[in-house]
């Protein structure tokens, strides 16, 4: 059984959450070093900058998302950010990152959010079928991204 909860409550878990996404993102990380994103993405569950919301199975982390204050450099007009998915390869195809993410936006929308972002570069349709609208597209990063917002 999958469970849910904030990794605040589960620091343990936090080094290897943001080294699982320093080497995912690695393009996003290319001037952040691995223990200074690590810092960073600790920080950010004391401050809310980063506030993630995990899956863990019994005590094993299995993936996670977080709940961004900013997100993306080049818009930084915009926020709250649905940012960091990841699931840990064993567990994907289970909807764990369908929970994540309707947990998150059940969150953010009872904390008085009313807009979310996000931006990816080969997940569009993924999220269009969660009911995320494509806002625009931009190149960062080498890649083609889009950026999608979903009002709650």
């Amino acid at each position: 059984m999958i469970t849910l909860d904030w990794m605040s409550n589960h620091m343990q878990h936090s080094n290897t959450y943001a080294a699982w996404l320093h080497r995912q993102f690695a393009y996003e990380f290319s001037d952040q070093t691995l223990e200074e994103w690590q810092a960073e993405f600790a920080e950010g569950q004391k401050n809310g900058a980063w506030r993630c919301l995990i899956a863990m199975h019994q005590q094993d982390l299995v993936g996670g998302v977080s709940l961004a204050t900013k997100d993306l450099a080049m818009r930084p007009d915009l926020g709250s950010w649905l940012a960091c998915l990841f699931v840990h390869p064993d567990w994907r195809g289970q909807a764990v990152a369908q929970r994540l993410i309707a947990e998150t936006c059940n969150y953010a929308r009872t904390a008085g959010v009313q807009q979310l972002f996000l931006h990816t570069h080969d997940k569009a349709l993924y999220y269009r079928k969660l009911g995320w609208q494509i806002e625009g597209s931009f190149q960062a990063w080498s890649r083609q991204h889009y950026l999608m917002s979903l009002t709650l």
